[in-house]
């Protein structure tokens, strides 16, 4: 896939080494020219000078031809406009722009442009470290039935399958977060310190599947 990126900073450089190094082509353009530096002499995507909701700086990006499109330079103005370029202009399905003020997010999320919440998402993460118990949801379906939530769970837990952990909750484990890295778990996983447990599960049910996570097993 040729993926163009808007914003050569931290984030934009990573990004675009990252997806080269999984075999996608990368654009990324940048009004700063001395901002490709941070992507090393080892790239071989393309280095475009302009402003990234500029048709013509697009186009040379190959916005065109692109799969997926992702603005994240510093300036939420800047990454919300050329994210709608490349979606309503280009027709380009996959987008996603960074906001950093959660107000924002929320009005563009509800006008079809995928947002990540610099703020928001920082500071949910550091709430769910310092304050881990319960659940945080992490994504709804249409009908607001269904939910994927990350669902503290008791140390008891520890050194228990997975297959037991969803027996007696009732719910689904959609993957763990372990040391870091997003992990699938089969049915003889076995729980271990520090997991991070994401779990599919109805909404009305979530208040019963916290109080099984947070108790521990049943003795038997």
């Amino acid at each position: 896939m040729h993926i163009v990126i808007m914003g050569c900073g931290r984030v934009g450089s990573t990004l675009a080494l990252s997806l080269e190094e999984m075999g996608h082509s990368v654009a990324i353009i940048d009004q700063n020219p001395e901002a490709f530096r941070r992507l090393g002499s080892g790239f071989n995507g393309l280095r475009v000078t302009g402003i990234g909701f500029d048709r013509d700086t697009l186009k040379e990006a190959g916005i065109e031809q692109a799969g997926a499109f992702a603005a994240v330079s510093s300036g939420d103005n800047s990454n919300i406009i050329s994210a709608r370029v490349a979606r309503e202009t280009f027709g380009v399905e996959n987008v996603v722009a960074r906001i950093y003020d959660p107000r924002r997010a929320e009005v563009y999320q509800r006008l079809g442009i995928p947002t990540v919440a610099t703020v928001r998402w920082t500071a949910n993460q550091m709430l769910r470290r310092l304050l881990p118990a319960g659940s945080e949801p992490e994504w709804r379906d249409a009908s607001g039935t269904i939910q994927l939530a990350e669902v503290h769970i008791d140390t008891a837990w520890v050194g228990q399958r997975i297959s037991r952990l969803e027996e007696e909750a009732g719910v689904r484990v959609a993957f763990l977060t372990r040391l870091g890295e997003g992990m699938l778990p089969t049915k003889d996983t076995v729980l271990q310190e520090g997991d991070l447990v994401h779990v599919i599960m109805r909404i009305e049910d979530q208040a019963q599947v916290e109080r099984v996570f947070a108790k521990g097993p049943e003795e038997h």
